[in-house]
């Protein structure tokens, strides 16, 4: 049996653009792609933190050190520039998989530059 599970996460980046008419879905600056084990064309969950939209779309890639994050096409009528949104890639994984898979996890701060990384969440502790 496979399971769905969490590959990646860019968490909290900041639309700099949306392109109605420009042809992909989501550019996002190449280094942040290739820190994140991301890739152009994968499949990606969007979840904006600030109206609570969520939405599946794609990748393209955007210039290295740009610290673009371009939704594209329709997807451009779910956020306005300056939201925070979470970007999420998901694999499957066997059994023997799952007891070494870590995600990746980017943190990044308001201008898109890396605040950290990890492959861990703490445990939620209760309120």
């Amino acid at each position: 049996m496979l399971s769905n599970m969490l590959k990646a996460k860019l968490h909290m980046a900041t639309v700099t653009q949306a392109e109605l008419w420009y042809d992909g879905s989501c550019a996002i600056d190449s280094d942040l792609l290739k820190l994140a084990g991301m890739r152009e064309f994968e499949q990606i969950d969007v979840y904006n933190v600030n109206n609570g939209e969520r939405f599946t779309t794609y990748i393209i890639k955007a210039e290295a050190g740009s610290g673009t994050i371009s939704m594209n096409g329709a997807a451009a009528r779910r956020v306005q520039v300056g939201d925070r949104i979470i970007i999420a890639t998901y694999g499957q994984f066997a059994e023997a998989e799952l007891e070494k898979h870590k995600p990746k996890l980017v943190y990044l701060n308001e201008d898109n530059s890396v605040e950290r990384t990890a492959n861990t969440i703490p445990v939620q502790a209760v309120s």
